[in-house]
């Protein structure tokens, strides 16, 4: 399906009917009736991330008159919840929720699809997938993997983690266990500290038996709920690695082709809504976490100067060294750079004074 044919879709059945549910798409009475499942690597627990897939199999079933459903699975219970790529790959499920970024090992390309460090906030991710070319470069890349991807969700401006210390300067990552996965970790480890990457409910775990001297996970209202303020007292901000993260459906490509093209549309519309709404979401249940977790004598930091500028170094070098052997994160990584250059000029002039006038106004 092409791009202009997803967003007509999307505006005549989806982004209109977002607050109830959508008409039903016109479905003959001999359609099939598809099952598929659907691999999370979201504990349930996890409501507004984990929700995004069943916001999907809920739109789905209600878009085509029940004949397609799709049945939702918590990380670990069909999969283990950083395998969800090679799942769907491999046609062990036919589509899954993830962040792509967890797979910058087999590819460093895969983090332009969820977060790319010193990069693209929320809504400037959406406009560079929707509107700004993004779709098509990820779709390019992601035929390889046998997978169609759809944007599926957003986060926002991730917060820095939960540190067991004060970080007072660059010196005091040296050697620091932390829970950071994607670019992220690697630029980390150019800083000194050791990076791990784990699923969301073997966070703490690790941080209460000491494995770990530090952890990061989204924000306030889902590190509540993992509890790490009862371990680590120390809340950072910003997450440099995560302006805009974006979390991915991935569909088997020979599972995508298979359907009826009426079913592929309110897959598609369904997606849509999914993304939007877990940013919403996020930002409504945030700000009331945090004022909960300052109640609970949690502290909140600002990273040091000399971190942030030391992170953003070492970012660029990683890209440009990647770019430099690998052609598909170069083909990416030059157009996305492009726009994002694009966008900071445009926010610097236009959103940057109007939010920072309020926030210091108040």
């Amino acid at each position: 399906m092409q791009r202009r044919d997803f967003i007509k879709g999307a505006a005549g059945a989806g982004l209109a009917g977002m607050a109830t549910v959508a008409p039903s798409l016109a479905i003959a009475a001999d359609a099939p009736v598809i099952n598929w499942r659907l691999a999370s690597s979201f504990p349930k627990s996890l409501d507004t991330i984990y929700g995004a897939a069943e916001t999907l199999s809920k739109r789905v079933a209600a878009l085509t008159n029940g004949k397609f459903q799709i049945r939702v699975f918590a990380g670990g219970e069909l999969v283990p919840g950083l395998q969800v790529l090679d799942a769907v790959q491999n046609g062990t499920v036919e589509c899954g929720h993830s962040a792509s970024y967890y797979y910058v090992g087999k590819d460093m390309t895969f983090a332009f699809d969820c977060a790319v460090p010193f990069g693209l906030t929320a809504r400037q991710q959406n406009s560079w997938m929707y509107a700004g070319g993004g779709m098509q470069l990820m779709r390019d890349f992601f035929k390889k993997y046998n997978i169609v991807q759809f944007p599926g969700g957003n986060t926002g401006t991730q917060m820095g983690g939960w540190f067991r210390h004060e970080i007072k300067s660059l010196a005091d990552l040296r050697g620091l266990k932390m829970r950071i996965p994607g670019l992220g970790g690697k630029i980390m480890a150019k800083l000194g500290a050791v990076p791990q990457t784990l699923p969301g409910g073997d966070i703490y775990p690790a941080l209460e038996r000491g494995a770990l001297d530090a952890a990061e996970w989204v924000g306030p209202y889902d590190d509540e709920k993992l509890g790490f303020y009862k371990i680590a007292k120390h809340y950072y901000y910003p997450g440099w690695w995560e302006g805009g993260p974006q979390l991915s459906f991935m569909v088997n490509m020979q599972k995508w082709n298979a359907l009826p093209e009426v079913y592929r549309q309110a897959f598609e519309v369904a997606t849509t809504e999914a993304n939007m709404m877990m940013l919403a979401e996020y930002d409504a249940k945030n700000p009331p976490a945090m004022m909960r977790l300052v109640q609970q004598g949690v502290k909140i930091h600002a990273f040091p100067k000399d971190v942030m500028l030391a992170a953003r170094r070492a970012a660029f070098d990683i890209f440009d060294e990647e770019a430099a052997k690998n052609p598909a994160f170069k083909t990416v990584y030059t157009e996305w750079k492009k726009f994002r250059d694009s966008e900071i000029q445009w926010f610097k002039v236009a959103e940057a004074p109007y939010e920072n006038f309020l926030y210091y106004m108040k």
